[in-house]
């Protein structure tokens, strides 16, 4: 066995071999590609596969998911498939095939091919490798394109010369490899960038495939090198017009990666962050609104992006004005319950105030945590007629037990009886 595979789980050792006798039935070759060959060669977790076959992906796709008791996607469209197994190990299968593009920035034009058209077709030569699984090739590494030597020397290397013509996304590829792995993009390909840039193909690219990209680029870990290296090789404001970025920007930019550090070793259990779309508020951070907007609707993000995106925009130096006074628990409450997470964490990172760190603290450890004791079914066998006015005094009740402290059930229908005294 190849010595890159012997220290997978045994499960995904099983899916291995389930596709090499599928290969053989079949009588066809197939082959480990991709993201999966170089973290497999890097040492680093990567429990996706992604197999590419030189017959039917489709019909491979069904007979593997036969041997492993799973799941199959068909994505007929791009004839595709994706194969689930019990244990949530996910396996793409895709026909080998060759690309060719009709015009630069635009999808290609696709068509049947062998692997090396298929490894060919790929962004970098580190990307480009394959280990085949079919008896002839069993667990030999293929390698065309010295990818390799490239991960080796911790290259990222470009596989033609066109390559960012052809697709300029792949620049925002480059950099997200380049900062996660600790990789260096060669002078060559360096040069190929800054002549992409030159020509302003980021413009030519359909929305939805820069937007993809964008995205993936920010969910990147090692996120403020790759910010810098971005305004370094492409200038924020070819992405996102009149983003610069400044001393400044660079500053709020790590104080949300410290605050985001804090909310995970502080509350471990809280929900998940859409940390992505803090650090895309981070650099929209002091445009003013008709560019936020023109932004927006160029993008297209979803309702629940744009919302929080416009709350901080639109709100949050009134709120920073009004946290870093010393307010009432139930005001401090007030402010903050309606936002999400995110916006939250987002006027911590901003300002430095004492007090409305500090109100901010209380608002995630104490204020956030409070729960009534009482509900409408007790306001009901109080004789209060049900309607609006339930949570009228259930909202005065919660404030009044933030505030003063009611702990138990009798003291907060004894403050109850006291409003329907009044």
């Amino acid at each position: 066995m190849l010595k890159y595979l012997k220290d997978l789980p045994p499960q995904l050792l099983k899916v291995i071999e389930s596709a090499k006798l599928v290969s053989s039935q079949l009588r066809c070759r197939s082959y480990l590609v991709g993201g999966f060959v170089r973290d497999l060669i890097l040492g680093r977790k990567n429990f996706d596969l992604d197999i590419t076959v030189e017959a039917d992906g489709m019909d491979f796709a069904n007979l593997l998911a036969l041997y492993l008791k799973a799941k199959v996607i068909h994505y007929h469209r791009f004839s595709t498939a994706t194969v689930v197994t019990p244990e949530g190990f996910k396996i793409d299968i895709a026909t080998t095939r060759k690309e060719s593009y009709p015009q630069p920035a635009l999808l290609p034009y696709v068509e049947k091919g062998d692997i090396k058209d298929d490894l060919a077709r790929r962004d970098f030569t580190i990307n480009a490798l394959a280990i085949g699984i079919y008896p002839e090739r069993e667990e030999r590494i293929i390698d065309f394109f010295g990818g390799y030597n490239d991960i080796l020397r911790k290259k990222i290397r470009i596989l033609h010369d066109k390559s960012f013509i052809d697709d300029p996304t792949r620049i925002l590829r480059a950099i997200r490899f380049e900062q996660r792995f600790n990789f260096r993009i060669e002078r060559h390909t360096l040069r190929l960038i800054k002549e992409a840039v030159s020509l302003k193909m980021f413009e030519k690219l359909s929305i939805p495939r820069l937007k993809d990209e964008f995205i993936l680029l920010l969910k990147e870990d090692n996120i403020i090198k790759i910010i810098k290296r971005v305004e370094e090789l492409i200038k924020w404001d070819n992405l996102i017009p009149l983003v610069i970025l400044t001393k400044r920007k660079i500053k709020f930019l790590n104080s949300i990666k410290r605050t985001i550090g804090w909310y995970k070793r502080e509350f471990p259990h809280k929900r998940h962050l859409d940390e992505w779309l803090m650090y895309l508020i981070g650099l929209l951070d002091g445009l003013d609104k008709i560019h936020i907007d023109y932004f927006l609707n160029k993008f297209s993000l979803r309702k629940g992006e744009t919302k929080r995106i416009m709350s901080y925009i639109t709100r949050g130096k009134e709120l920073i004005d009004k946290l870093k006074k010393k307010i009432k628990p139930s005001i401090i409450y007030r402010y903050l319950e309606p936002l999400s997470y995110e916006v939250i964490l987002l006027l911590k990172a901003k300002s430095k105030e004492k007090n409305l760190n500090k109100n901010i603290d209380k608002f995630f450890k104490v204020y956030n945590n409070v729960r009534l004791n009482i509900s409408g079914r007790d306001l009901k066998k109080l004789g209060i007629t049900e309607g609006p006015c339930y949570q009228v005094i259930l909202n005065k009740l919660l404030y009044a037990k933030l505030d003063r402290g009611l702990n138990t059930k009798e003291e907060e229908m004894r403050f109850i009886k006291n409003i329907i005294g009044r």
